[in-house]
């Protein structure tokens, strides 16, 4: 019989001896000691680990916090970007023979004419940067962002470049960038999600929620979905007859329960489901005032193109520094509306008027409120456009193929060089031709700038330590101030 024994059946002090107490109880209270000396020593705790606390980086950190702007569906470097007079002189001929070697296009033949640029490009800012006349606005900020034409993939398809760009594998499953940013740093907020998912545009990205997922992660880390009309997430206002102060003390028996169970268990999917139950309490409260838009000024309001109330990319990216003042970590914005097979023209020009304007706004708005030091921005999609034409190169209805070869991305803020220029192709757009960027250097360094060594921002699963840039990647140098 245990000490314990005794305690529970209630059996009277007189009826334990000094010697059995020594004898049956001695590990009992070294136990209790070490315990006592760990946690004083702050290796041990009395109450469960919070996995959102708030966490040093061991490397300095230019960037704590991060928007990712993500194009779905591929922009087309060669109209937006890349700007390649010699596609113009050789529009409507076929390519080189040797370019095509090795060459696997996703639904094209290869073989097929080289399509000019549709749109004409100018000469902006101190750098003298080259951009298309789609993206005015981007043209007044050009000075501010570092532009990589030489971004290469593995993918020449959606789901599995996109998964690439957002998880670091084409396989589902992995954790996202997000993520492991949230899982590194912690969240500075308590009142909102550390990481944060808009969508805007056609329809949401075609690797679908595995792009903001936790993959092998605990779920507490993964982003939330948010919407820009109405409640931000689904069923967060109580049902007719619930109030507040039932609310509250549901909540509180069921965490308190939540509580000794992970107690007992340790498993970090009950702290997942404390810290939602919470969140949402807390969320009823901050939700509805991170959507008003009535403190916001008017020249604020007109310098994204924003509409209160109406769901738009600009909302959105207006929404996004909302979020990042209010504590939030990560926010991406998805617009999928990239793909021009076909429409090249009139889709991408109502794309650009969709997203330039706002993605403009975000930096200059960020600048002037002194958050773009410590804000780093990536716009991008997960590929980039074959200069060679798909469908009928006379008219309107043609359009460009998928092309994992190069494309283009920009940064800004959160320790990346203004102005910085890295990156060339060759003169039809088609391959790199200096200083290539894999999406894993773009990773290790968005790491770097939070401030981690990539391959030291680990997770051990199945019996081997993960990261984001699974066993490659590079910290690009030249993007970094």
């Amino acid at each position: 019989m245990t000490c314990q024994d005794h305690l529970y059946r209630g059996l009277k002090p007189k009826e334990v001896s000094r010697r059995w107490f020594l004898q049956q109880c001695s590990v009992g209270l070294g136990a209790i000691a070490l315990g006592q000396l760990l946690a004083e020593a702050g290796y041990a705790s009395t109450t469960p680990a919070n996995p959102l606390a708030l966490k040093t980086p061991p490397l300095p950190a230019k960037a704590k916090r991060v928007i990712f702007l993500f194009m779905a569906g591929a922009p087309s470097h060669l109209e937006l970007f890349d700007y390649k007079p010699q596609l113009v002189k050789f529009d409507g001929t076929l390519p080189p023979p040797d370019l095509l070697k090795g060459y696997r296009a996703a639904f094209i033949n290869p073989n097929s004419k080289l399509l000019g640029p549709k749109f004409k490009f100018a000469q902006y800012g101190q750098t003298g940067t080259y951009l298309s006349e789609l993206l005015p606005h981007t043209a007044k900020v050009v000075d501010e962002i570092a532009i990589v034409k030489s971004m290469t993939t593995d993918a020449f398809n959606h789901a599995p470049g996109q998964l690439l760009m957002n998880t670091g594998t084409m396989q589902f499953g992995r954790p996202s960038m997000g993520a492991w940013t949230i899982y590194g740093l912690g969240s500075e907020t308590k009142d909102l999600p550390a990481f944060v998912v808009f969508s805007s545009g056609a329809k949401g990205p075609s690797g679908g929620n595995a792009c903001w997922g936790s993959g092998f992660l605990p779920t507490v880390y993964q982003g939330v979905q948010f919407r820009t009309g109405g409640d931000p997430v689904l069923y967060l206002s109580n049902p007719p007859g619930v109030d507040e102060q039932l609310q509250r003390d549901t909540l509180s028996t069921v965490n308190s329960l939540n509580r000794i169970r992970l107690t007992e268990t340790g498993d970090p999917e009950i702290s997942t489901r404390i810290n939602s139950f919470e969140m949402a309490f807390r969320m009823q409260d901050s939700a509805p005032a991170l959507m008003d838009f009535s403190k916001e000024s008017t020249e604020t309001i007109e310098l994204y193109g924003a509409e209160p109330g109406k769901p738009s990319f600009a909302n959105n990216c207006l929404l996004a520094r909302r979020l990042l003042e209010r504590g939030v970590r990560f926010v991406q914005l998805y617009h999928e509306a990239w793909d021009q097979h076909d429409r090249l023209v009139e889709d991408l020009t109502k794309n650009c008027r969709d997203t330039d304007k706002a993605s403009a706004a975000l930096i200059q708005d960020l600048k002037q409120r002194g958050m773009l030091d410590d804000t780093l921005v990536i716009w991008g999609g997960e590929f980039g456009r074959t200069p060679m034409v798909q469908g009928n190169p006379v008219g309107q209805a043609n359009g460009r193929d998928h092309h994992p070869n190069a494309f283009t991305i920009w940064l800004a803020g959160g320790g990346i060089k203004p102005g910085a220029r890295v990156g060339e192709t060759d003169d039809l757009g088609f391959n790199i031709t200096a200083d290539r960027v894999h999406v894993h250097d773009l990773h290790a360094t968005i790491v770097r700038l939070l401030g981690f060594d990539h391959t030291r921002l680990t997770f051990k699963f199945q019996g081997r330590d993960f990261r984001l840039t699974d066993v490659a990647g590079n910290v690009v140098g030249e993007l970094l101030a």
